[in-house]
């Protein structure tokens, strides 16, 4: 469903994304994991287009990914990592008018905002304007706004920052269910604890490159877990040196 090969953006001297490579197959929950500056947004922000981008290629749903290609973008849902809704407008109100961007059927648009508003659980506050909401409820309400065209592939860009664990629970068991409903996700986030509930595959990232990929299982098994105990041996012979190689679990020495 999505292939970037070799991607390169640079802002001045700074390398944002280092010939970063990703495909995405259709069904997945895939996880973007890395701290703060780590090339998460920026890939996703070249990803949709939204960004030139120096050197590589992108395509999405087998097409390349360009800033006029609308057809692609109609079949994308984007939740960004700060809330973006109308502060003046009210909870029903925004997610129609965000729908309204891809749905121009009144009648559709309709039972797609409703369906919207139960997917998040905002059905007490949909008269209510966005300052009048919780952290939580607003990170739902952006959420909405997001998916309620039913897009194909759904990106949430770190959807759980400064949010309540019952919301974020909530968040995680609503991206579950896009999930089954047929929607393709692509999760970023700096919590290793999310990605691992929610994500079929997972991408480390750090300093804009693909560190490790793979399952949860697999990126467990890249980690050495024993405990390390280092011992130092003064004025040892060769012959001793050889056999502190031979010792099973040895994994390093210093002569």
């Amino acid at each position: 469903m999505i292939h970037i090969k070799n991607l390169v953006k640079r802002y001045g001297e700074l390398t944002a994304l280092d010939h970063f490579n990703l495909d995405i197959q259709e069904g997945e929950i895939f996880g973007l994991l890395g701290p703060n500056g780590s090339g998460k947004t920026t890939a996703i922000n070249c990803l949709l287009a939204l960004l030139k981008y120096d050197k590589g290629e992108i395509s999405v749903f087998g097409q390349e990914m360009r800033p006029d290609s609308y057809e692609l973008k109609r079949q994308i849902g984007i939740v960004p990592q700060n809330v973006a809704v109308f502060d003046l407008m009210t909870v029903s109100e925004n997610i129609d008018y965000f729908c309204g961007l891809y749905v121009t059927d009144k009648e559709k648009r309709r039972e797609l905002v409703e369906d919207a508003i139960r997917f998040a659980g905002l059905e007490e506050y949909r008269k209510m304007t966005p300052k009048k909401l919780s952290g939580g409820l607003l990170r739902r309400l952006n959420i909405a706004c997001g998916i309620a065209h039913r897009p194909r592939l759904i990106i949430l860009d770190e959807p759980t920052v400064a949010v309540d664990p019952q919301s974020r629970n909530r968040i995680l068991e609503g991206i579950v269910e896009l999930n089954r409903n047929g929607a393709t996700v692509i999760y970023t986030s700096h919590y290793m604890e999310e990605v691992e509930q929610i994500c079929s595959r997972i991408v480390i990232m750090d300093h804009g490159r693909a560190i490790a990929s793979g399952t949860t299982e697999e990126l467990k098994q890249m980690i050495r877990t024993a405990e390390t105990v280092t011992i130092e041996g003064i004025s040892l012979t060769g012959q001793q040196l050889q056999e502190v190689r031979e010792l099973p679990h040895v994994f390093t020495y210093v002569r």
